[in-house]
C-alpha cells in the first residue's frame, strides 16, 4: 500500500530536534548551505570569503541581539538552520540563514522553525514592529513559504556583489499586528 512506503530520502520529523545553535555547529551549517546552493545553478558557496560568521555562528547572532537554531537528526547531522537578528533602533528583526536539507522539506519543519523564531521575538523583543528578510530570486519555494507565513514582497530588490551574482527580493511581516492578534 502506498501508505506503507518508506522514503529513505526523507528524515522522519518525529526524530528531528530543534535546538539553539552552538559556535561548533558552523562546519555542519556550512555543509548544509553548500548542499542547498548546489541545487541552484550559479549559486556558489565559498565559506571563507562569504560566510566567515560560520566560524562563531552563535556569537554572531548573539552580538546582533538575535538567535539561531538548528534542526538535528539522531546522528547529530544538521538538517536545517533558521536565525533572527534584531535592531532595537529600528524595531526591526531580520531573518537569516534559513536553510533546510531536502530530506526535511515538505514536512512542516520550516513552519516549526518560523514559529520558534517568532515566539522568541515575542519573548525577547516585544517592541519589534517588523520582521524582514532578503531572499535570492532563485529560491522560489522559499518565496511561497514566506508568503504562506504572512510575509509580503515589498517590491524592493538588490543585487549583491558576491560570487553567485545574487539578486534578492525583500519580504516583510507586520510583527506589531501579529502581536496584537496574539492578545485576543
Amino acid at each position: 500500500m502506498a501508505g506503507d512506503i518508506v522514503r529513505p530520502d526523507r528524515a522522519n520529523p518525529a526524530d528531528l530536534v530543534i535546538r539553539p545553535a552552538f559556535n561548533s555547529d558552523g562546519d555542519a551549517i556550512a555543509v548544509l548551505i553548500a548542499g542547498v546552493f548546489a541545487e541552484y545553478p550559479g549559486c556558489v558557496f565559498d565559506r571563507g570569503l562569504e560566510f566567515p560568521e560560520l566560524d562563531a555562528i552563535a556569537d554572531d547572532f548573539k552580538q546582533a541581539d538575535g538567535r539561531i537554531w538548528v534542526v538535528v537528526d539522531p546522528a547529530a547531522r544538521v538538517l536545517g538552520c533558521f536565525g533572527v537578528k534584531y535592531d532595537a533602533a529600528t524595531r526591526e528583526a531580520e531573518l537569516h540563514k534559513v536553510y533546510l536539507h531536502r530530506e526535511t522539506r515538505g514536512q512542516g519543519m520550516a513552519q516549526k522553525l518560523m514559529a520558534k523564531a517568532l515566539a522568541w521575538l515575542v519573548e525577547n523583543h516585544p517592541d519589534c514592529a517588523t520582521v524582514m528578510l532578503w531572499t535570492d530570486t532563485r529560491f522560489e519555494a522559499g518565496h511561497r513559504f514566506y508568503e504562506k507565513c504572512g510575509f509580503a514582497r515589498t517590491g524592493e530588490s538588490r543585487i549583491l556583489d558576491d560570487l553567485s551574482a545574487s539578486s534578492e527580493y525583500q519580504f516583510r511581516f507586520d510583527f506589531a499586528a501579529y502581536l496584537k492578534a496574539l492578545s485576543f
